[in-house]
């Protein structure tokens, strides 16, 4: 398969946080052709030190790879956490039509 220059974009959130407006402001924006918002999950991690759990929801974006790095500042300037979880996955293929919808919703 080749890759096929479309990216997903992982992002947590705090579940009281205003999701809606934040991917609202990610598609309005055209960092994300489609951002699919999970229910409530639970994340454990290690923070400063002490492992805490958070209730949060997680972001799935769908972009571009030449979008991520700009992205990234974007989700830097709206999200509440100092340290926001924003990872970039590749994706190697799928319905070509689909990944087309994909390059023109996000095109500069």
């Amino acid at each position: 398969m080749v890759e096929s220059g479309a990216v997903v974009v992982l992002i947590t959130y705090p579940l009281d946080g205003d999701v809606n407006e934040f991917v609202t402001a990610l598609v309005t924006e055209r960092w994300a052709a489609c951002v699919s918002v999970l229910p409530a999950i639970e994340s454990v991690f290690r923070w400063q030190g002490r492992i805490e759990w958070a209730r949060e929801r997680q972001i799935l974006v769908k972009t571009q790879a030449s979008r991520v790095e700009r992205l990234v500042r974007r989700v830097r300037e709206l999200h509440p956490y100092d340290t926001p979880e924003v990872v970039a996955l590749p994706i190697m293929g799928g319905s070509e039509p689909y990944l087309a919808w994909i390059r023109d919703e996000v095109a500069e």
